[in-house]
């Protein structure tokens, strides 16, 4: 064979392509995302055992999810607000959503004599979280390149233990929202 440009040439007993670099990079995507469905179970759940808690006996507690919005709103009344959030905490983490996803404001009061607390619910990374990642893991020294693409971060590397390195950074750093790792190629 000439090994001219787009033919394939020769090497031991495989056929490799001078024009195929790329094939040697690996990547992953870092991204934050909320599982609704998941937040409709532990809402579901924290229901319920707010029907068979005696402190909860006739008081009113709601829960609604603004899936457009982003938010959780709680109504219940005055005293039991602190107790119905630690309850539903509770029911999201055994449902393997972070605490991290929700952003409590402040209790307001209700129109029906109660308080209210809305939490805005982190999905997707925030473009000042995701330059804090990429110089996190430019500090890191690991042969990687990360890129910001919209609300996700895209690794890429020649070495898959140094992807490794970065998940294993990640995930012992203390960020302010949830991050899971995707698409890792």
């Amino acid at each position: 064979m000439d090994g001219g440009a787009g033919r394939g040439m020769r090497s031991g007993d495989f056929w490799s392509y001078a024009g195929d670099a790329m094939a040697d990079m690996h990547s992953l995507d870092i991204v934050s995302r909320l599982d609704f469905a998941e937040l409709d179970n532990a809402i579901n759940n924290t229901k319920k055992a707010v029907a068979t808690r005696f402190d909860f006996k006739g008081a009113r507690a709601e829960m609604v999810v603004d899936k457009k919005a982003k938010t959780l709103t709680m109504t219940t009344e005055d005293g039991k607000m602190k107790a119905l959030q630690e309850m539903f905490q509770t029911a999201a983490t055994k449902r393997g959503i972070s605490v991290k996803v929700f952003n409590w404001g402040e209790p307001e009061s209700a129109a029906t004599g109660g308080l209210r607390a809305v939490a805005k619910l982190r999905s997707g990374l925030e473009q000042d979280l995701s330059k804090k990642i990429v110089k996190m893991i430019k500090d890191t020294g690991l042969k990687v390149q990360a890129s910001i693409q919209g609300e996700e971060i895209r690794v890429t590397g020649k070495q898959i233990d140094d992807l490794r390195g970065v998940m294993t950074m990640l995930s012992k750093a203390e960020l302010e929202a949830p991050v899971q790792f995707v698409n890792m190629k």
